[in-house]
């Protein structure tokens, strides 16, 4: 987990994360791990995700903060492409209520509504 720009994102992910019963690791601002062989950069703000896509470091970066779904292929420095990912906002604020599903060896990735919760 990565904490976002609410204020009590850090005390509260940071206490969670201590607590030996639960299974979460906190990275903080930001962070990065391997996950089936693919590089992976999560960070809340998208101006940042959008900076680590053109390292061409990482095969897909994460962010949130725009509360809209985004996926979409940027162009690195490095003459390959990095997938940037936004999932939306699964409580609905200003947005449909959404998420991001994808699988990881062909980092194809679809925008899904939130069961129950598709607007009418």
């Amino acid at each position: 987990m990565i904490h976002g720009n609410n204020t009590g994102d850090l005390y509260y992910l940071s206490k969670w994360a201590q607590d030996p019963k639960n299974r979460l690791h906190y990275y903080g601002q930001d962070g990065s791990l391997v996950l089936a062989d693919r590089r992976i950069f999560m960070v809340h703000y998208p101006h940042y995700a959008k900076a680590m896509a053109l390292t061409g470091d990482f095969d897909l970066v994460c962010n949130g903060h725009e509360h809209r779904a985004v996926i979409e292929r940027i162009r690195n420095i490095r003459g390959s492409e990095t997938l940037r990912i936004d999932p939306g906002s699964v409580a609905g604020v200003s947005a449909a209520t959404t998420y991001v599903f994808g699988d990881l060896q062909t980092l194809e990735f679809e925008i899904r509504p939130v069961p129950g919760y598709e607007k009418k």
